[in-house]
């Protein structure tokens, strides 16, 4: 049986001096190594339900459980939870705040507890994975939107964390970096961490995911494989999505009898190109 890292049950949250709950009973699980896409409209709950997961939220109702126990919100237990489970902001000027890009990065792994010799080993290890070496000194105000989002990445990272939560990871970044980032990610769930990704790309999300989970005022509207998720037009109606390119190329091309519906269904438009 797979081990469920993450359970979210019957979470509710509201904003102060909201009269409408963010979340609204939200239950999802997310099992030990997983990728998992959390889709929906802007306002669904996404961002509000990574925010609870981290501990930086507190909901009014339910409960959030980590490796099976319910997570608390003291000091120690706040601080050990986000040992273990980070979170990436859209804005990565809502969480950087050190003088430099190195004194940013050691920050976390300081905090723990670890010793200086062994924490600037684990810096320059983690600054070299993602490139970030050349602009270590610079004062993160100073960098451009793609490397505070490496940063903020690293931040993460250096911490050894069992699950990272990334809130629309490639927002507003160019090809680039947004290549980077997505290389990064993927060596993220070769190292075996569980990955939780917001994002609006159908397209990524159907190659990426391994478990979708559609997001829709505050609720889980369904949770699922990919493939059965993407196949529901009347759910990403509801939700503002459109079903992946490679998906609607394949059904055109059924349809004119250049392809037969056998075997797996691409997930790339590569994987489409071999089939014709």
């Amino acid at each position: 049986m797979e081990e469920i890292i993450l359970e979210a049950r019957n979470l509710y949250f509201s904003y102060e001096l909201s009269d409408k709950h963010s979340l609204q009973g939200l239950n999802v699980k997310v099992k030990k190594g997983e990728k998992v896409a959390f889709m929906g409209a802007n306002g669904s709950g996404k961002s509000t339900f990574f925010l609870c997961c981290n501990g930086i939220y507190q909901p009014q109702k339910g409960e959030i459980y980590f490796k099976g126990e319910k997570i608390g919100y003291s000091k120690k237990e706040l601080l050990a939870l986000r040992s273990h489970v980070g979170i990436v902001f859209q804005d990565p000027d809502n969480q950087l705040f050190s003088a430099s890009v190195k004194q940013e990065i050691s920050f976390g792994i300081l905090n723990l507890g670890v010793d200086k010799i062994t924490a600037e080993k684990e810096v320059q290890a983690v600054m070299e994975r993602l490139e970030i070496m050349p602009f270590q000194d610079r004062p993160v105000h100073a960098l451009s939107g793609g490397q505070k989002k490496l940063v903020s990445i690293a931040d993460i990272l250096i911490m050894h964390p069992d699950i990272i939560l990334l809130d629309e990871p490639v927002a507003s970044l160019d090809p680039k970096h947004t290549s980077l980032v997505y290389r990064i990610i993927d060596q993220m769930t070769e190292q075996g961490i569980t990955v939780i990704m917001a994002t609006h790309d159908v397209d990524y999300a159907y190659a990426w995911a391994d478990e979708v989970v559609l997001m829709h005022e505050g609720v889980a509207l369904c949770q699922g494989k990919p493939e059965d998720i993407f196949r529901n037009k009347e759910l990403l109606r509801k939700t503002n999505l459109e079903e992946p390119t490679v998906l609607r190329l394949y059904d055109r091309l059924c349809e004119k009898g250049m392809l037969k519906r056998e075997g797996n269904i691409p997930k790339t438009l590569d994987e489409l190109e071999h089939l014709i």
